[in-house]
């Protein structure tokens, strides 16, 4: 099993920059580490990825050096053992509302003693059982695994203090997106309520001296580094459509 050089970085108070890709393709992970990017998010939430693409996903990022985290469809301790299992380093949980579900998040992703994540030999994150025995294998596993839980609804942005007591739990994630809608706003985290929330909760998560996550594009990324967030991704679509105004652009203007 290799070493989660994000979970490094963050760890050691630096941010690290990631893209969350929804579409399969290891193609498109191979071109963000060659870009530069600490880290994939694999978005089996909202994306097309099947575990097989997962699986392939995980290497290419292995094999240009970066960290492959997966967002698995669910918080159940199946979907997360079955991204797990593919070889990503670690998940970002959706919905988590409650101590409890940050607990089970945790349970899932670690082995005994830390959780009760199912331990079967000859998978890919063990080497497929020809890297060594199989108790060095959970110890790194143990160390180099991420757990990211996701704050994206009204009830988790209540249970803020209770979820942050959680052991074991790397990134506290605030999603902007889902937490609008759930607070009667959908589409507008802008709305006064929800950014009322966000820097409510943000602020909860740095003084229990925790690491904060959020999503940005590059009009926002050095506001919430500078609010202090460190776990930090981008959207394939917006690279995308920045990438290409700045193109089209360029050529029309050519054009006058």
């Amino acid at each position: 099993m290799k070493p989660n050089g994000m979970k490094a970085k963050l760890l050691a108070g630096e941010p690290a920059f990631g893209v969350s890709v929804m579409i399969p393709s290891p193609q498109v992970v191979e071109m963000l580490g060659r870009l530069g990017f600490d880290w994939v998010l694999i978005d089996c939430e909202h994306g097309t990825i099947s575990l097989e693409t997962v699986e392939l996903m995980a290497m290419a990022a292995e094999a240009c050096g970066i960290t492959p985290i997966a967002r698995p469809a669910t918080g159940s301790a199946e979907h997360i053992l079955q991204v797990m299992d593919r070889g990503v380093l670690g998940v970002q949980v959706p919905h988590v509302c409650t101590a409890g579900d940050a607990r089970r998040a945790v349970e899932a992703v670690k082995y005994h003693p830390q959780g009760r994540r199912g331990l079967a030999a000859g998978t890919r994150p063990s080497g497929y059982g020809f890297a060594g025995a199989m108790a060095d294998y959970v110890a790194v596993a143990n160390r180099e695994t991420l757990v990211c839980v996701q704050i994206e609804d009204e009830e988790a942005v209540r249970n803020a203090d209770e979820i942050l007591r959680v052991d074991g739990i790397d990134v506290f994630f605030i999603g902007p997106s889902d937490l609008s809608q759930s607070m009667g706003y959908p589409g507008d985290p802008k709305a006064a309520p929800v950014r009322d929330a966000i820097d409510a909760t943000l602020a909860k998560i740095l003084a229990a001296g925790k690491i904060p996550g959020l999503p940005g594009g590059s009009e926002s990324v050095r506001d919430i580094q500078d609010k202090g967030a460190r776990y930090i991704y981008t959207h394939l679509t917006r690279l995308l459509a920045r990438g290409s105004s700045d193109f089209l652009s360029a050529a029309r203007a050519n054009q006058e």
